[in-house]
């Protein structure tokens, strides 16, 4: 059996691949570029893929293909309706990377409402000492309790934020993208009620037909001028040159990103050379990265190669 990971550089250093090596021959590669990708799945059996796109060519260049092992939730680089005509399985890896997510989320919320960066740099810039006050009191900073908090898309991560705004005291309601509603532990409000009535809006929605773009400068414009605005879902969902226009004019007070439409973002984009850099606070899709998550991730893959070799065996 021959398998083959296309971008293990996205994952890291694991025990878990010496797993996948053992189960037949591996070969694990850092990075691979579309071309690359068609060579290297020539003769594979199992593929292994974190964002390398599956389309038909690259399907189609590997006539031995049986299985595609995604290393992460979202199956959106495969083309599944074309694998599944090949007759090749394709399996993800869900609910791994919550805990992680959740707290790079409030590791954003806090940064922003808090203003850690600029408390630290006071001290160390000697600007506390030269004041000779005990304290400060220049910039002003909100505590979370009784504020609102509006989670876009309430799923297995949506509700783990809403738990944990829940713990500091927030008032939580949500909006469903897919237009079920069905969590009845909150309320469940439209999006242009939650804009509007939200201290900040957190959204952990998938990119699909419903979200892509749903939030651009009508949106920003519902908001009050004090929200902030919290994006861990997907990149697409949200119009990052209208966010940058927003933060700039203090539509809203602030914002904070870990995904992005493109990953990495260009150096001339419009986030990099902002006025008012510190309503903004950025990450590099880091938030579903912690050392727990990855080691999951991994372990899951694992298993998925393992079940499906023992089905056809």
């Amino acid at each position: 059996m021959k398998i083959v990971f296309l971008d293990a550089d996205t994952v890291g250093a694991s025990p878990a691949l010496e797993q996948i090596a053992a189960l037949g021959e591996f070969k694990c590669y850092g990075r691979s570029t579309a071309a690359e990708a068609k060579d290297r799945v020539r003769e594979a059996d199992i593929a292994i893929t974190n964002k390398v796109v599956f389309d038909r060519a690259t399907i189609d260049a590997a006539p031995q293909l049986k299985l595609i092992c995604v290393t992460a939730t979202g199956v959106n680089n495969v083309d599944l309706e074309y694998a599944a005509a090949r007759g090749i399985a394709v399996k993800n890896v869900a609910d791994y990377s919550t805990e992680s997510v959740t707290q790079i989320t409030f590791m954003h919320i806090f940064d922003l409402v808090c203003h850690e960066a600029y408390w630290d740099a006071f001290v160390k810039d000697g600007s506390w000492t030269r004041s000779g006050l005990f304290t400060d009191i220049s910039r002003s900073w909100i505590e979370l309790s009784g504020r609102q908090i509006g989670i876009i898309g309430m799923g297995k991560i949506g509700s783990r934020v809403a738990q944990v705004a829940a713990a500091f005291g927030m008032h939580v309601v949500y909006y469903s993208t897919s237009g079920t509603g069905h969590c009845t532990d909150y309320p469940a409000l439209t999006l242009e009620v939650l804009l509007k009535t939200s201290d900040i809006v957190s959204i952990h929605a998938p990119l699909n037909e419903r979200t892509r773009g749903l939030i651009k400068a009508d949106q920003f414009a519902m908001m009050k001028p004090t929200a902030i605005l919290v994006n861990v879902g997907r990149g697409g969902i949200v119009d990052e040159a209208d966010l940058a226009e927003a933060l700039v004019a203090g539509t809203i007070a602030g914002a904070a990103l870990d995904v992005f439409t493109q990953e990495p973002i260009a150096a001339d984009h419009p986030f990099m050379k902002m006025a008012h850099p510190e309503r903004l606070r950025l990450s590099p899709h880091i938030a579903w990265t912690s050392d727990t998550a990855r080691a999951t991730l991994l372990t899951r893959v694992v298993a998925n190669i393992e079940e499906y070799l023992q089905t056809k065996s």
